[in-house]
């Protein structure tokens, strides 16, 4: 075989699960002198309790055993550990139980009496197969990100994204705080995430907090902790939120919900720094990045004085706004395809992409969940999928009718096809003629000149989209 160690460290963690003590020991032992870090497990509950302690790199599971056997074992290890590699161990005539272990996700299997360098082989090669997966997942998003379709995991070409991500790339060396805003499932999370994972901070915490899931009283202890004996039920102390992001990014999704008292806090913190936990008196002193994000207008809520506009302005330091899928164009197929290819592993199933009936569909949708809502379309469509492609009737959204002035394509002359898009795009981004022209790509003055010929004035199309 090749060295075993590079540099002194084991080259993987092998997780051997054998209800047999000696052939467990026996392999425990062989792969420890082949220098591999080794963990074994007596059954299957053992062995998950083993990988949620030590996450494996390969697990080597005998078919057979009580309380819980390899097959189902490899079910759960695939829904908490999905890239860990399985080996499955079978007796000589447990081969079709083999074949079975393989459709439903192990990655090889082997025969007993094993043949240890069999063993070792398909070790190698699983690992190696990993690594491979990988090292091309890893390319392709750099290449998304060089090709303008992608930023840290973000999805998308189109220039309403675009100028997102360049924003986003801007900010990430500050500590500046940054506000998200946008309607709910945009991927305001997700763009939080690629910020941190862009940032010095990266090696740090990313810890996450919505602020809309607690109660009041239950807020001020998961952002700041609490000392023991604090309330009924402290019976010691907890670290909060901002404490288990010190270093790192603290991200406070649906910021806007936050209570008044809270606000207060919170405030000093970005000011000072340094908080108390409660019930205590002992000032803590945090080296946190903040990023809020939130789907209301916190400029109006400042106004209505249900929001403080001193933290209003302390989180809106850098201020980036997620468009809604709508805007987005041509990035529904990309993020379909993304999400298709995803599911189609998870289901085990073999899809090769979409239908044009079921492309125009996707395109034609105004997707009023956005990325959420085509995420969850896609998952019911791979699952209900009987063909080769998804079809239009595989997919759970209804496609509103043509609008009153809408186009047939084809069938409709430039001029009115013109007047559609302008009048819908102005529509889409609320009466915007700015958004309007950056989207369509023109000048705001064509778009007033337009407005003018068809007898909407622009003023009263603002006022129309505002309202």
């Amino acid at each position: 075989m090749t060295d075993t160690k590079i540099a002194g460290k084991p080259r993987a963690r092998v997780l051997v699960v054998d209800d047999e003590a000696s052939a467990r020991s026996g392999l425990e032992k062989l792969l420890r002198q082949e220098g591999y870090a080794v963990d074994a497990a007596a059954d299957g509950p053992s062995a998950l309790q083993i990988a949620a302690d030590r996450p494996p790199d390969v697990v080597v599971t005998d078919l057979k055993m009580p309380r819980m056997d390899g097959l189902e074992l490899l079910q759960k290890l695939r829904a908490t550990y999905p890239g860990v590699p399985v080996i499955m161990v079978t007796a000589f005539g447990e081969v079709s139980t083999a074949v079975q272990a393989m459709r439903s996700g192990a990655d090889d299997f082997i025969t007993k009496p094993v043949d240890f360098d069999a063993l070792a082989f398909s070790i190698e090669r699983v690992i190696e197969r990993t690594n491979l997966k990988a090292e091309a997942e890893e390319l392709r998003r750099q290449l998304r990100e060089r090709e303008g379709e992608g930023f840290e995991g973000l999805i998308g070409s189109s220039a309403a994204l675009q100028k997102v991500y360049r924003v986003a790339k801007q900010v990430a060396p500050a500590r500046a705080t940054v506000l998200i805003t946008g309607e709910s499932g945009t991927g305001k999370g997700e763009l939080a995430r690629a910020i941190h994972k862009k940032s010095p901070r990266a090696s740090g915490p990313f810890i996450t907090l919505h602020c809309a899931a607690l109660a009041e009283s239950l807020l001020e202890s998961e952002l700041f902790g609490h000392e023991r004996g604090a309330f009924t039920g402290a019976d010691k102390r907890r670290v909060g939120r901002f404490e288990q992001a010190n270093g790192g990014t603290l991200f406070l999704d649906e910021v806007g919900e936050i209570p008044p008292a809270t606000q207060v806090k919170l405030l000093r913190v970005l000011q000072e720094r340094t908080f108390e936990r409660v019930g205590g008196n002992d000032p803590v002193e945090v080296d946190v990045r903040l990023i809020a994000a939130t789907n209301r207008d916190l400029a109006k809520d400042v106004h209505d004085g249900r929001f403080r506009e001193d933290l209003y302005y302390r989180l809106h330091v850098v201020h980036v706004e997620m468009p809604p899928l709508r805007l987005r164009g041509g990035d529904v197929l990309l993020l379909a395809m993304h999400f298709l290819r995803r599911f189609a592993i998870e289901n085990k199933k073999r899809i090769d992409g979409v239908t044009d009936r079921a492309r125009a569909k996707l395109l034609a949708h105004r997707w009023p969940g956005n990325v959420r809502e085509l995420e969850n379309a896609i998952e019911r469509a791979v699952v209900l999928c009987e063909g080769p492609q998804i079809d239009e009737d595989d997919l759970p959204i209804d496609v509103a009718p043509l609008p009153k002035g809408g186009v047939r394509i084809p069938g409709a002359t430039m001029a009115e096809i013109e007047r559609f898009a302008i009048l819908s795009t102005l529509d889409a981004t609320n009466g915007s003629t700015a958004k309007a022209a950056e989207m369509l790509d023109i000048s705001v003055r064509t778009i007033q000149y337009r407005l003018h010929e068809y007898g909407v004035a622009a003023k009263e199309k603002e006022k129309k989209g505002a309202g």
